[in-house]
């Protein structure tokens, strides 16, 4: 017990300062009744975001950006005539030999030409024994009457030439022209006709490696025109060519290749 303050003579503690009618003291004001500022609270130091970043609600599709190739990095380049892993076509090994090229050729004229060879045979058959039991009769022209004389033969190589025979040469012409057109189909949509297939070659286009469609296949039939000139130097080129190509093959960019 302290009796040194006579101000607390029993040593009782200080109590803080209470507002009239027992009211907390208030936090001192600023100048002209306003508060003071709140110290800013959990500020990152320096160097670190002032922001945290923000996310996208739940349900929004998250956006990424496309990674693009930096300047300067090389294309790949397009793969050559052949591209690997093509469903039903084979690994090209190289350009077509002459050899295969004739003998798919032959093939392909054998298959087109069996049935119109058989009409064609039966027709000239058919024409034949019509001719052997026609007869000219000239009995009833008078002599040196030659205008008769020509109708009479006339009238018997008419005769000689049944309409059975018409019949099937015409038909004849109508199953080749069915038969190439079916053989052009095939060799543009896969690039291999039936020979061709035999072979074991194919035709494709030189920069895309893809067969050439219908349209370009018969174009290229159409092309084979300039082959046949100079006693067919255009069918012999692939012989000493680079790329084993006839006329045509480069006139509308072809190339004929060896498969697996």
């Amino acid at each position: 017990m302290s009796f040194g303050d006579p101000n607390n003579p029993y040593g009782q503690q200080p109590q803080a300062p209470q507002g009239p009618y027992g009211q907390q003291p208030q936090a001192p004001q600023g100048p002209y009744g306003q508060q003071p500022p709140v110290p800013p609270q959990g500020q990152p130091g320096y160097g670190y975001p002032q922001q945290a970043p923000q996310q996208q609600g739940y349900g929004y599709p998250q956006q990424q950006v496309p990674q693009q190739q930096g300047y300067g990095y090389p294309q790949q380049p397009a793969a050559p005539y052949g591209q690997p892993g093509m469903p039903g076509m084979g690994m090209p090994t190289g350009y077509a030999s002459w050899g295969a090229r004739v003998g798919a050729a032959l093939l392909d004229g054998l298959i087109i030409g069996v049935v119109p060879g058989i009409l064609y045979g039966i027709a000239f058959a058919v024409a034949a024994s019509s001719a052997s039991s026609a007869s000219i009769d000239t009995s009833s022209c008078a002599p040196g009457d030659t205008q008769c004389i020509s109708d009479a033969y006339s009238s018997a190589s008419s005769s000689a030439t049944p309409v059975f025979a018409l019949i099937l040469i015409t038909l004849a012409g109508l199953v080749t022209l069915g038969a190439a057109l079916f053989v052009c189909a095939k060799e543009g949509k896969t690039g291999q006709t039936p020979g061709k297939k035999a072979m074991n070659i194919r035709l494709l286009k030189e920069t895309t490696g893809q067969p050439i469609g219908f349209g370009m296949a018969f174009v290229r039939k159409l092309c084979h025109a300039v082959d046949g000139p100079l006693c067919g130097l255009g069918y012999w080129w692939p012989l000493w060519d680079e790329k084993s190509q006839t006329f045509a093959d480069k006139i509308v960019g072809t190339v004929v290749v060896k498969t697996q």
